[in-house]
């Protein structure tokens, strides 16, 4: 008597279908666990590096001659590029937030979200973001350079020390002039938006002048003065450290050049987010009556 076909659904699972699932965890983890190591080495090299960097910094600073030149490549030659740009995000806020408030009459306090928008956040971020883009490239690719021409080996050969001498000057530029650079697109992004706001949209410069003059205090300016000082020294620590750790070859300094811009504009976020929650912690401490008010 022959037997009916036997059943797929009670065959046994293929050959081999556990190991393929232990292979497949197993990759997944050491990946993941590459990426942690990757991350923490990173994180290590780059305290490492700000640590000696400081220790440079309080213990003797560089000669005038070699801060002089750094300071003008960072400092005057941003300008122009931080005005330009200042003045036509200034112009865009006037362009996108007018709608909204024609809607519910309010357009005269433009003026107090537009400024208020620029000494807060959008001054310094784009303040920072120019100098990350023009002047943290530059950093890396100038640093990775050197070190690929062994010209970071033959300073420390001579008897001097590379930090001391390449990032110090630039981390102190960096520091000490983008507060000047946020400075200039506040008012540059004022100019812009008071402007666009009185000759296109046609809003009446008095209200618009005195509703920002009620609502922009200077708490409003020196947060966002204060940030940049942290953005700058990132961009400087992490543009150096890229140039320093830069792989062999014209595609390693351009990958440094890359990585050095992407890093920073993404710490400038992360920091910009926790200042940002720790100065309004300590505003609401210092006054709770006028942060009620609003």
């Amino acid at each position: 008597m022959s037997s009916g076909p036997v059943s797929k659904t009670n065959s046994p699972l293929p050959k081999g279908f556990f190991a393929g699932i232990e292979e497949g965890v197993v990759n997944w983890i050491a990946d993941w666990g590459a990426v942690t190591l990757d991350f923490v080495q990173a994180v290590g090299e780059l305290t490492l590096f700000t640590l000696r960097t400081f220790a440079w910094l309080f213990g003797r600073l560089p000669k005038r001659e070699t801060l002089l030149p750094i300071f003008y490549q960072v400092g005057v030659m941003s300008l122009p590029v931080v005005a330009l740009t200042g003045t036509f995000i200034g112009m865009v806020l006037a362009v996108q937030s007018y709608f909204q408030f024609h809607q519910l009459g309010l357009e005269t306090r433009l003026g107090a979200v537009i400024n208020m928008s620029l000494v807060r956040e959008l001054g310094p971020v784009l303040a920072a973001t120019m100098l990350a883009g023009r002047v943290g490239s530059a950093m890396a690719a100038e640093l990775g350079t050197m070190r690929v021409t062994e010209q970071i080996d033959a300073l420390s050969a001579m008897g001097a020390n590379p930090i001391h001498h390449l990032v110090v000057p630039r981390f102190l530029a960096c520091v000490m002039l983008i507060p000047a650079l946020t400075i200039m697109a506040d008012f540059m992004g004022f100019v812009g938006g008071f402007f666009y706001s009185d000759i296109i949209l046609g809003i009446d410069k008095h209200h618009y002048l005195y509703n920002s003059q009620q609502f922009v205090g200077t708490w409003d300016v020196f947060t966002g003065i204060f940030k940049s000082f942290f953005f700058g020294a990132t961009i400087a620590l992490i543009s150096c450290h890229r140039g320093f750790t830069c792989t062999p070859g014209a595609e390693g300094v351009g990958r440094a050049a890359t990585a050095a811009f992407v890093y920073s504009f993404v710490f400038i976020l992360i920091i910009d987010l926790v200042l940002g929650i720790t100065l309004d912690s300590v505003y609401m401490t210092l006054w709770p009556d006028h942060r009620a008010s609003f």
